[in-house]
């Protein structure tokens, strides 16, 4: 499943500081009819330690999950955030006491030991750059997670790995003279993929473009006359930065 591109941006002061941040699920299969987990929270650590400052939670699609709906690659989106630009450690996962396992026509209780209450901790270590979007996957192997106890109980100890990778790259920069305020558009051949407009210091960020080489349209107000940068390159996870674009009377 894919990530949306953003086909409209603005330059909004406070965004433009913030990378953004998706946390998605997968599943590698197993030999069970239904594995469903019962999901509660999901938090993203900022900084390279432990600290409980550092949390910060993601407005999360709560709820019971069932893992083997995502196999062979299907994901979904549990949430996202938008944080300053820097490193991010970890994620925890928040589980409820709803996990169930259906196996040979029959529901089972899933125990799991951990990650109801302090929540289970994944390793990321990923440095964000601002205007970037991420997307983490969390790959949830099944049959290495669950396990039958001697007593005829199934457990749940998760084996998940997680795979970060910046999904866009981003064009910025800022206009002269400050009053020609134009509408700025990325465009890769004919087809028009972004768009922004200049703030009040002529600042604009064009965000979500794919890999590639772009003309960058300039469109001022009728005091000005229209002017374009061609050949600008886009780099996954990386913000081209323009400089001073002067626009002609």
């Amino acid at each position: 499943m894919g990530i949306a591109a953003f086909i409209a941006t603005s330059c909004d002061s406070d965004e433009k500081k913030n990378a953004r941040v998706q946390v998605w699920l997968t599943d590698a299969p197993g030999d069970f009819q239904e594995v469903n987990i019962d999901l509660k929270g999901v938090e993203v650590h900022v900084g390279d330690g432990d600290d409980d400052a550092g949390w910060r939670s993601l407005p999360v699609h709560t709820g019971v999950y069932n893992l083997l709906k995502l196999t062979n690659g299907l994901d979904t989106l549990l949430g996202e955030i938008t944080i300053p630009p820097g490193a991010i450690s970890q994620i925890r996962l928040k589980l409820g006491s709803e996990n169930t396992l259906k196996v040979g026509g029959e529901m089972f209780d899933l125990d799991v030991p951990s990650g109801q209450q302090s929540g289970l901790k994944l390793q990321v270590h990923q440095t964000l750059v601002e205007d970037i979007t991420y997307k983490i996957l969390l790959d949830f192997d099944v049959a290495r997670s669950v396990l039958l106890t001697g007593s005829g109980q199934y457990k749940l100890k998760p084996v998940i790995r997680t795979i970060p990778e910046a999904q866009d790259g981003a064009i910025k920069g800022v206009v002269s003279p400050v009053a020609s305020t134009p509408a700025v558009y990325a465009i890769k051949e004919t087809d028009t993929l972004a768009t922004a407009y200049t703030d009040a210091t002529g600042h604009f960020l064009l965000r979500g473009l794919a890999a590639g080489s772009y003309t960058v349209s300039f469109v001022p107000n009728s005091s000005f006359e229209s002017t374009q940068k061609e050949n600008v390159s886009v780099v996954i996870g990386q913000v081209t930065d323009l400089g001073t674009v002067e626009i002609p009377q």
